[in-house]
């Protein structure tokens, strides 16, 4: 067994494959295990799914699920490292498919270290993929009361346009501010409270039968290669997919509400760090830009990138379970493992914007999905 021996789970993914090629150049035997979803692939991968093709002759590659003990048993056989991707990420979907959400996200985690804890194997390390989700609506500043950790938002305010966070007690605006990893942990959505119990089961039982784990919670990944045909998240993707096709753009709530957009390349070079260095070893990280971006500049952008001729309006609609604003604070990151994001957001862009220029449009099923939430009483 090497100590190049590397699972990644979900590892056709976005962020998966990516990973998987760099270590490729590093050296490292990748085994990737995924059940090649026809949300994100395609219904034919071997045609429809640029992702599982960049990596299928390149790796070791098990088509299976972390919802089977043989599946994992099988790949885990000889591996040093697992980095677990594996996972259903739609935050609005998973308001209301919360039983596959937490079979797959919580139950496909919880096989995987009931295999590590009852049975022989090699592994030394784990790290999973967490979320900024995991926040909720984060870290803001007070000139009342210091640092405060807002509730969800109440639908009451946002059926009057009132779409900016509160917190009792105060009566001036409150100052977003980075959210550090001690920050108060409390999701909003199903997809939320999976990613939290997933980190948290590694982090808590890999240290009792030594294993180190690690866990980056991730902002909003993005960059060429993504998905550009799952209509439930990734939102350069929907705008995307939706300007292609020659539809206007939604902005919903008052287009200011905004986001950590972190490209694949940082994303990586962060992993791969996590990967190497012991200074990970029982940590968790954000990996993020560090810089919120409101939907509203990505939506202009992308209309400038692509030369488009779409109407983008501000509607007032919300889904219920998002949140207003999220930004990382990369002191952890920076101080113990040297990393610095190297892509902007305008370098970032205007690189996706490229790619998907030389894209096939996609289908945009994007109204179906909201349809499914409207369904659910989700999409205000």
């Amino acid at each position: 067994m090497s100590e190049k021996n590397i699972l990644i789970t979900g590892g056709a993914g976005f962020i998966g494959s990516n990973l998987s090629l760099a270590l490729i150049k590093k050296g490292y035997k990748v085994t990737v295990l995924d059940n090649l979803s026809k949300q994100i692939h395609g219904q034919n991968p071997d045609f429809d799914s640029p992702l599982y093709n960049s990596i299928k002759d390149k790796v070791t590659f098990i088509k299976g699920s972390v919802e089977s003990s043989e599946d994992l048993r099988k790949a885990i056989n000889d591996q040093s490292i697992i980095v677990h991707y594996a996972a259903e990420t739609g935050t609005g979907q998973s308001m209301y498919e919360i039983d596959r959400y937490s079979e797959v996200n919580v139950g496909g985690t919880s096989k995987i270290l009931d295999i590590l804890a009852n049975e022989s194997h090699n592994v030394k390390k784990v790290v999973i993929a967490s979320s900024r989700s995991i926040y909720g609506e984060g870290m803001y500043l007070s000139k009342e009361k210091g640092y405060v950790y807002p509730l969800q938002r109440v639908e009451q305010d946002m059926l009057g346009d009132d779409f900016e966070v509160k917190y009792d007690g105060c009566s001036e605006p409150l100052e977003l501010v980075g959210t550090t990893e001690d920050s108060i942990i409390h999701p909003t959505s199903v997809y939320g409270i999976t990613k939290q119990v997933q980190e948290q089961l590694v982090m808590t039982v890999c240290p009792t039968i030594g294993i180190a784990p690690v866990a980056f919670r991730y902002q909003n990944v993005y960059g060429p290669g993504q998905s550009l045909s799952n209509p439930y998240t990734g939102i350069l993707s929907i705008f995307s997919t939706r300007m292609k096709n020659g539809n206007d753009i939604n902005v919903f709530e008052d287009g200011k509400e905004s986001r950590d957009f972190v490209f694949i390349d940082d994303v990586v070079e962060a992993t791969i760090l996590g990967i190497e260095r012991k200074e990970a070893n029982g940590e968790v990280f954000n990996v993020g830009a560090g810089v919120p971006i409101d939907v509203m500049t990505v939506a202009i952008s992308l209309k400038e990138l692509y030369n488009s001729t779409v109407n983008i309006s501000i509607s007032g609609n919300y889904r219920l379970g998002d949140i207003r604003h999220n930004f990382a604070d990369l002191t952890k990151i920076t101080t113990k493992l040297g990393f610095k994001p190297k892509w902007s957001f305008k370098q970032g862009i205007s690189k996706f914007a490229e790619w998907v220029n030389d894209q096939e449009v996609k289908t945009d099923n994007y109204e179906d999905s909201l349809e499914e939430m409207k369904k659910k009483g989700l999409f205000k």
